[in-house]
């Protein structure tokens, strides 16, 4: 990760909302749950058009979406009464490029203060947030927007476009389908006196597709590559209705009616979880499922730009057949000059591991960086890992695919 891109601000809560934070935060913390349940059933029936066409209706029907803004609430709040603790800059990164990456500004931070208030009120009672409370709580709120409003007028100021401006015509160059059920499309501007800037490897784009029932809904998807310059390509996974959950909706549309020529709408890249293109540290590359996509960014940039780096490749999935890109992975990993490739399968492969993958069977790079990207449970159990082995915090950066994870929302394919 690029530490230049971390958030370094350093909010203050002045004392005497402090102690009236530090003593209501158990009460809040207790109720965030149906606090933040009202505030997005009374946000989306005053701005219908926000669940429409920006906020993601597959996780606001399953709650994951509410449950990483009560998380990256109450950890804000946490610091603020308590500065001792982690600096929350790695928390506010991640929100402000998910923000940056949906178009997001400033006015509609009003627009989430006014639904969030009306939902604290409702909740815990008029009598239980009185003046001094109410008063506490605002400066809570304004002092994360703020600290999200600066870092994300920042990332609007670096791709050179007005607050919210990150939507860009574009149309199918060409459409690649791997058997493991993952596409990846190439796309190009579809205005020919505009061309598609370059990435960071580990950024993503935002997609945003207009359902058959109006809906314009957006999602964030990996950047593995672009054939040539002005060119971004993408990889999507199709979700299938699983465990309760529905089908993807996105992920869905594009597989089904996605072809080379199509018009599409994507925003510009973003994202905070990317290696230092500078450096010369080795990089152990660490993946789980679909979680493997940014790795694919990261070395088709190695192959070109830095093909000498020491590279320890580790990925896991169920079999060959589901694991996303696998030709893909080891084809560019035979163009690096000192690259490892370990696999761990549950079922057993030839020339993979069986198992869940176990870091202490390998040797890593003592001074590398690690880059991790996978389900929730794959990160908390290599995250364990990791720390049995001695590897520093930082650095070790971990992105996943859905909202939550260290309390704040990440990224999203479905």
């Amino acid at each position: 990760m690029n530490t230049d891109s971390v958030v370094r601000a350093e909010p203050e809560l002045e004392p005497q909302y402090a102690d009236i934070v530090r003593a209501t935060l158990p009460l809040v913390a207790a109720n965030i749950d149906r606090i933040t349940a009202v505030f997005y059933r009374t946000l989306f029936e005053a701005h219908p058009r926000l669940l429409r066409d920006t906020f993601n209706r597959g996780n606001q029907a399953q709650g994951s979406q509410q449950r990483a803004l009560a998380a990256s609430i109450a950890a804000f709040a946490t610091y603020l009464v308590d500065p001792a603790l982690p600096h929350p800059a790695t928390m506010l990164s991640r929100i402000a490029h998910k923000h940056a990456s949906l178009g997001v500004t400033p006015e509609q931070y009003q627009i989430v203060h006014d639904n969030l208030f009306a939902a604290i009120v409702e909740v815990l009672g008029a009598d239980v947030v009185d003046a001094p409370v109410a008063a506490a709580w605002d400066r809570v709120y304004w002092l994360m927007a703020a600290a999200l409003m600066d870092r994300e007028k920042g990332l609007y100021a670096e791709a050179g476009v007005d607050f919210g401006d990150v939507f860009r015509d574009v149309r199918v160059l060409a459409r690649e389908d791997d058997p493991s059920g993952v596409a990846i499309f190439t796309v190009e501007s579809a205005d020919p006196d505009y061309q598609l800037p370059s990435f960071v490897p580990g950024q993503y784009i935002s997609v945003g597709v207009r359902l058959p029932d109006g809906a314009r809904q957006l999602r964030q998807y990996s950047l593995v590559g672009g054939s040539r310059e002005g060119a971004l390509s993408f990889a999507v996974k199709r979700v299938e209705a699983a465990g309760g959950c529905p089908a993807g909706e996105v992920s869905s549309w594009l597989h089904e009616r996605l072809r080379p020529g199509d018009p599409l709408q994507i925003t510009l890249p973003f994202g905070d979880v990317v290696i230092d293109t500078a450096a010369t540290t080795p990089l152990v590359l660490i993946s789980g499922g679909i979680g493997v996509t940014p790795t694919i960014g990261v070395l088709e940039y190695l192959t070109v730009h830095a093909p000498w780096r020491r590279t320890v490749i580790v990925h896991a999935d169920r079999g060959p057949r589901t694991h996303p890109l696998r030709r893909r992975l080891r084809e560019l990993a035979t163009r690096l000059e000192q690259a490892a490739v370990e696999i761990w399968y549950e079922q057993p492969s030839p020339g993979a591991r069986h198992g869940r993958v176990d870091l202490s069977a390998l040797e890593l790079p003592a001074d590398a960086d690690v880059y991790v990207c996978g389900p929730p449970a794959f990160l908390r159990d290599i995250g364990s890992q990791l720390r049995v082995l001695g590897i520093p915090d930082a650095r070790v950066h971990v992105e996943q695919f859905t909202p939550g994870g260290a309390g704040a929302p990440d990224r999203v394919a479905r």
